[in-house]
């Protein structure tokens, strides 16, 4: 200890032995510096120097020197194979923290579930004024205050459709029906849904169904087919939509070609991140970027494959690629 003491503080004590040595050449080689009293005076602060450093060792190695047993002490009751105080504290402080975090996760995921359902009941209240308010405004017989009026509702139905469809993919794998799906029906549905908003800007839809049943969810298939459809006619002007659907390789293709604005070449890796929405038009603040971000991960469960192909200016054509029967095996128990 007195070893590590010494050499720990070696540069100082050096400077101060220094200091000594170079005061007593000094004196020497000055005939005006008395050299006896100057040896005296370096002996007197060598022996005050000493003292210094004796008192300071004590003070400063007691705690060192309290650690080193404590340590010694740790290794023999460790040599014993008994339990260490440290290791009972240790294992205390870890078990009480683990338990506060058990705690905190099921407080948080409580409070989740809890605004989970207030949001999806609240969902549903709206709804129902919001039919009523569809109901009022199809008894409008002015067109001009009509048609933009329905294009709004429409908005605010498909923005809450999404809402919920949102809070519900989570537990998607309760809420999934695998069944024969007739798909023109479906198709067709959603297009009458999309009716108004289409007849305002012009848009017709071009059908070609070769394979008219897919195995599925008929909720969720709709869901995904209609992100697909609001998509193609929001970014499209006066122009038809083309849906066809036929079969390759024993399984069934459904395709959704706009003739919109395209998508830029470098946003394609992205179209499907959450909440991303283009890089070209950013300053569009009507964009969510949600809906193919949920249609992508609705597709995931039903084991349907999504890809997009686009040329800026020119279009873009959406395929879905339905699973084989055999495929669906391990979801729906077929």
């Amino acid at each position: 200890m007195i070893q590590k003491y010494i050499v720990e503080r070696r540069s100082w004590i050096i400077l101060f032995l220094f200091l000594q040595f170079l005061i007593i050449v000094v004196s020497y080689f000055d005939p005006t510096i008395p050299l006896m009293s100057i040896v005296y005076i370096v002996f007197i602060s060598m022996i005050i120097f000493i003292i210094f450093l004796i008192i300071r060792y004590n003070k400063e190695t007691k705690f060192y020197k309290s650690v080193e047993t404590w340590e010694n002490n740790l290794d023999l009751t460790s040599i014993s194979n008994a339990e260490s105080p440290f290791e009972k504290i240790i294992e205390n402080s870890v078990t009480n923290q683990t338990e506060l975090l058990k705690q905190i996760a099921s407080q948080n995921w409580m409070s989740l579930e809890q605004e989970k359902d207030e949001l999806l009941s609240w969902i549903h209240e709206v709804k129902t004024p919001l039919t009523t308010m569809r109901l009022v405004i199809d008894r409008l017989d002015n067109e001009p205050i009509k048609a933009p009026l329905i294009y709004e509702w429409l908005r605010i139905h498909l923005l809450l459709d999404q809402q919920l469809h949102q809070k519900r993919i989570p537990f998607i794998e309760n809420d999934l029906y695998i069944e024969n799906i007739d798909l023109k029906a479906l198709i067709i549905k959603e297009i009458k849904d999309l009716q108004s908003w289409c007849i305002q800007k012009g848009i017709g839809f071009d059908l070609h169904i070769e394979v008219n049943e897919v195995l599925s969810d008929a909720k969720w298939l709709a869901f995904i087919i209609r992100q697909l459809l609001t998509n193609a006619i929001k970014y499209s002007e006066a122009s038809d939509i083309s849906i066809k659907s036929y079969q390759q390789d024993e399984q069934t293709i459904l395709e959704v070609e706009d003739f919109g604005r395209g998508i830029d070449p470098k946003d394609l890796a992205r179209i499907f991140d959450k909440g991303f929405t283009s890089t070209t038009k950013h300053q569009d603040h009507a964009a969510t970027g949600m809906g193919l971000y949920l249609a992508k991960k609705v597709t995931k469960t039903l084991l349907i494959n999504i890809d997009v192909h686009s040329k800026l200016g020119i279009g873009t054509t959406f395929t879905l690629i339905f699973p084989k029967r055999n495929q669906f095996l391990h979801i729906s128990g077929m």
